[in-house]
């Protein structure tokens, strides 16, 4: 590490480069500390646009950037590549399968997982939509079915074939049903000529009795209607029991043929936060002080999806907004605490919700706001092109977007692993 006057500067460990991490390191860059981010990745991941990959909207690497690309300028933020699997909190030292990092101060903000509720056969045969991987082998799995159903004869099979189930009534649920269905009707249903395409059946479950459940009512029955115009066969109030594979069974009995499960119900920390010896909730999130601060360990941090907050009685959502607004408060005290100052708590502040139900249509709501359609769309497309790292990624989607709006081509449907 450098020195400042013959003095090591203070050591920063961040745990992750999601938007939490990345905001954290970015706030600290030309500080006189040295900051290491560790990830098993060497990007970052635009998790929100992964349902695009996943249906041929977008290639992998327009939303993903190269970690180190963002630091470029700022020789005090280094990055390692490794998978955290343990800590010593005594001796401040993160323990990864490429060896060990000490710290003085840490910072975790390891995202999330999927959340199988439990379900070890759910979890085995359904897709996850988390990863980039996961992104590319759904839409991997898409395209095959559909060489596959184009040369099945057996009207049984076929059907199982062409039934996709989305499970989850969150955004990234209706967003990949939605985008989905675009796929399938848009594009596919014009170049399978020999394809009976009332054979398709795209299902939404959602377990409550609502979707969206952070959009007042109007906006969630617009987001059902618009769906159900889409061909997609809303299910609310449908609990999942299991699936095998091939066939998906629900409580009360019923049982849906299917090849193509994705799992969008629920997210929890990553394994690794509970090696932080903290007390947890039930998703597996670190209970944080007012502070963002580990109990028990005053240079220890947890933001994001590895930390649960309670603001209003209610612990704060698993989304961006939320991270980031932590990774600046929790860059705040850090240096407050090597300045021998105050820190300070954190409140979030609601910026809003958005999602979209397919192109050229969303829903949008913050405070009194409501949008819906072309206007709240056109809204969720310039928040997320902010968002999106490099302005070389932007004028690329961007294109593809409008492309797409206008055109409906699809160019990402190439099959890169049978």
């Amino acid at each position: 590490m450098e020195k400042l006057n013959g003095i090591k500067r203070p050591h920063v460990v961040i745990i992750g480069a999601g938007f939490g991490g990345v905001k954290a390191a970015k706030a600290f860059a030309g500080k006189a500390v040295d900051v290491t981010i560790i990830d098993r990745n060497n990007y970052h991941l635009f998790q929100p646009l992964l349902y695009q990959v996943s249906t041929a909207v977008l290639s992998e690497e327009e939303i993903a950037y190269p970690i180190r690309a963002f630091f470029r300028k700022h020789k005090n933020v280094d990055f390692f590549l490794g998978d955290v699997v343990d800590f010593d909190l005594e001796a401040k030292t993160v323990i990864t399968d490429q060896g060990a990092v000490s710290y003085d101060y840490l910072i975790v903000a390891a995202g999330a997982t999927t959340n199988y509720f439990g379900m070890e056969s759910v979890e085995k045969n359904s897709f996850a939509m988390k990863t980039l991987a996961d992104s590319v082998k759904i839409r991997n799995h898409i395209l095959n079915i559909f060489e596959q159903a184009d040369k099945e004869t057996d009207a049984a099979k076929r059907k199982e074939l062409l039934t996709f189930v989305c499970v989850g009534g969150g955004p990234t649920g209706v967003e990949e049903a939605g985008a989905l269905s675009e796929l399938i009707y848009s594009v596919m249903q014009q170049e399978y000529h020999n394809m009976d395409f009332s054979e398709v059946d795209i299902k939404l479950i959602e377990a409550t009795d609502r979707v969206l459940p952070m959009m007042p009512e109007t906006l969630r029955d617009e987001t059902v209607n618009v769906l159900r115009s889409k061909k997609v066969d809303v299910r609310l109030s449908t609990q999942v029991m299991d699936y095998d594979g091939r066939k998906l069974s629900f409580k009360g009995g019923e049982v849906v043929p299917t090849q193509t499960v994705i799992w969008a119900a629920g997210v929890k920390a990553v394994p690794v936060v509970a090696k932080l010896g903290a007390e947890t909730d039930r998703a597996g999130r670190v209970i944080v002080r007012k502070t963002l601060q580990v109990p028990g360990h005053a240079e220890v941090y947890a933001i994001g999806d590895s930390a649960h907050f309670l603001q209003d009685e209610r612990p704060l959502a698993t989304i961006a907004p939320v991270a980031t607004q932590q990774a600046a408060v929790c860059v705040k005290n850090i240096l407050h605490s090597m300045e021998g100052r105050e820190m300070e708590f954190f409140e979030y502040h609601d910026v809003g919700s958005m999602a979209t139900i397919g192109c050229g249509d969303a829903v949008m709501f913050k405070g009194i706001m409501k949008s819906k359609g072309f206007i709240a769309w056109a809204a969720w497309m310039v928040v997320h092109l902010m968002r999106l790292a490099g302005a070389h990624t932007n004028m690329i989607v961007i294109m593809k977007w409008l492309w797409n709006f206008f055109s409906g081509t699809r160019l990402g449907r190439i099959i890169t692993q049978n």
